[in-house]
């Protein structure tokens, strides 16, 4: 278990993090512990019942998709990038299949205990809530310019992000 000291230092050089109020660090702090994995360790399938929304501390994790009997990898995540985002959603399985590229350390969330803290506050909950949308606006648009790579690979990876 990390200090608390030394959380809120680690909290303050994370994008995720930044801009929220110091009591929602608290928070946040309260419900994180942090998790290894090896490198290759599938932390999670696409469809799988898990809880853990991530902060990777150190480290890159592929974010796959199965597709036409293979796996594809979306995104890749490193160190400052969260995932797991679906874990908030109660009920749901995970978008995608979580793979360590290399040796991972990161901050684990329970997904339950954080809808708990944002119904119990619900300017936390919205900070919290607006984060997790550019997150999952990043993953989608991450999944788009793939689907175009694999159907179309004629078109520039910079036509396929334009609006």
């Amino acid at each position: 278990m990390i200090k608390a000291t030394a959380l809120t230092e680690i909290y303050r050089e994370l994008p995720f993090f930044r801009g929220l109020r110091y009591e929602h660090l608290e928070v946040l702090q309260t419900l994180a512990h942090e998790v290894r994995f090896d490198r290759d360790q599938i932390i999670f399938r696409e469809g799988d019942e898990s809880s853990f929304f991530y902060i990777i501390l150190s480290g890159r994790v592929s974010l796959e998709v199965t597709a036409l009997g293979r796996t594809l990898r979306v995104s890749t995540v490193s160190e400052g990038e969260e995932f797991g985002w679906s874990s908030l959603q109660p009920m749901h399985g995970k978008q995608f299949q979580a793979r360590a590229l290399e040796s991972l350390k990161a901050l684990a969330f329970d997904g339950a205990r954080l809808r708990e803290a944002c119904d119990e506050d619900p300017v936390f909950g919205y900070a919290l809530m607006k984060r997790l949308f550019g997150v999952v606006s990043d993953r989608l648009r991450a999944m788009r310019v793939q689907l175009l790579d694999i159907y179309n690979p004629d078109v520039p990876a910079s036509a396929a992000g334009a609006k």
